[in-house]
């Protein structure tokens, strides 16, 4: 039996899990609401896929390339709010206690580091599910491999879940995406191009390579003006949204540890920041947890190196 993994996206999860649980801090005043939504969510996600291997990846910036071609690329995006950024470190602690793997690679988005890590899995005969809602990831989906919600784990998106969801195959996911645009990551569309049109002329055409040869074919004038008006974007766009699966400094598979968790070290974790409730979960006996220090201002762009590689 193939074995499988589960890749999640931790930036995206921590971010889901920090708007999802309200007004949850320690005594001293450290917000926990983000660390106690992400390791809920994680352990549904384990509980309902129960997978070989698991890592957790992380967002380490946006690559050089992008920012080349694209200067504006997520530049809309507002800064990680103080109270979640304070409470990466948690998460990183969190991870190590329990042993779950996770990669950060400075200049890299997590999306390129699933798509590595994908690929690899896929080639040594795995099978992964990746929990993530990013669309973009859509593109990796194939016979094995498969997209799951971060919140809504008895759901699987497949390759016939694409082609429900966009009209388009996992293959062509790119091209439709180049047409209508992302507004999460600042990247605009070919203007009057809309979803529904996006997916008429990919369906079509195969492919927009194959749109753009061949123009005359398609039906409406009004749209052919606006696609033939908007080539440079989209192509850029290709450019843009085609997801890296060599993204150096991924680790194979062989060197990435199966998960180990540590149960006393755990539950100290938990009851250190007065996570009751998993501390309960948690069996056998804690080791004393050091007292909590005195809350501190925290600063205003709080550093994220504290998100380690493993």
């Amino acid at each position: 039996m193939n074995q499988s993994v589960l890749i999640v996206d931790g930036t995206a999860v921590a971010y889901r899990a920090f708007y999802a649980v309200r007004d949850l801090a320690t005594r001293a005043g450290q917000p926990t609401n983000a660390l106690f939504g992400f390791i809920r969510m994680l352990r549904q996600l384990e509980a309902q896929w129960r997978p070989d291997r698991l890592v957790v990846t992380f967002d380490g910036g946006s690559p050089a390339h992008r920012l080349e071609k694209c200067p504006g690329y997520k530049a809309q995006r507002a800064p990680m709010p103080d109270d979640l950024r304070s409470q990466l470190p948690l998460i990183n602690e969190f991870l190590e206690a329990a042993g779950i793997p996770m990669i950060l690679i400075r200049g890299q988005e997590a999306d390129d580091v699933i798509a590595t890590l994908a690929a690899r899995a896929t080639a040594a005969g795995m099978t992964a599910r990746l929990a993530t809602s990013d669309k973009d990831l859509m593109q990796l989906v194939d016979d094995h491999v498969r997209i799951v919600p971060p919140t809504k784990t008895d759901e699987e998106l497949d390759a016939a879940g694409v082609v429900a969801k966009t009209g388009v195959r996992p293959a062509q996911i790119v091209d439709w995406l180049a047409l209508i645009g992302d507004a999460a990551d600042n990247i605009p569309g070919v203007n009057g191009i809309g979803p529904k049109t996006a997916t008429k002329l990919v369906a079509q055409f195969g492919s927009l390579a194959a749109c753009f040869g061949q123009p005359e074919e398609i039906e409406s004038a009004a749209v052919r003006e606006k696609l033939l008006a908007g080539r440079a974007t989209a192509e850029l766009n290709v450019e843009l949204m085609t997801l890296d699966r060599a993204v150096p400094g991924v680790p194979a598979w062989g060197e990435i540890p199966a998960p180990a968790p540590d149960a006393l070290r755990l539950k100290a974790f938990f009851e250190k920041h007065e996570l009751h409730r998993f501390a309960a979960e948690t069996a056998g006996p804690a080791r004393p947890a050091a007292p909590a220090p005195a809350p501190k201002p925290a600063p205003s762009r709080p550093a994220t190196d504290q998100l380690s590689l493993f």
